[in-house]
């Protein structure tokens, strides 16, 4: 495990820069890890889809899939490709302070 200053604190990350501890998350490290995955200003949107996938791990243990997030989330695929281009489901996931999901290479 490495160490890695996100928003002036000190968290634990695995080689790809995932925390692998999500209680170490807040929402300032959030913010910075947007801006280090090219997301930019966080909205109420990306808020949405944040905080959807860390009540859905904390409930099931495991990373929702793209369709749950687009389904059970009621965020529309195209908007969820719009709020994190390039990948939604691994940055989104990363920003949130999770796993990497096991769908994403």
């Amino acid at each position: 495990m490495a160490e890695k200053e996100i928003a002036g604190k000190t968290v634990q990350v695995n080689e790809e820069g995932y925390l692998t501890n999500p209680s170490e998350w807040n929402r300032e490290i959030a913010k910075e890890i947007a801006k280090e995955e090219g997301i930019g200003e966080l909205t109420d949107g990306h808020w949405k889809v944040i905080e959807f996938l860390q009540k859905d791990y904390e409930e099931k243990g495991t990373m929702p899939s793209l369709r749950r997030v687009t389904k059970a989330g009621g965020v529309p695929t195209k908007e969820l490709y719009a709020l994190y281009p390039g990948g939604p489901l691994k940055k989104s996931s990363k920003i949130a302070g999770l796993p990497k999901p096991a769908s994403c290479v």
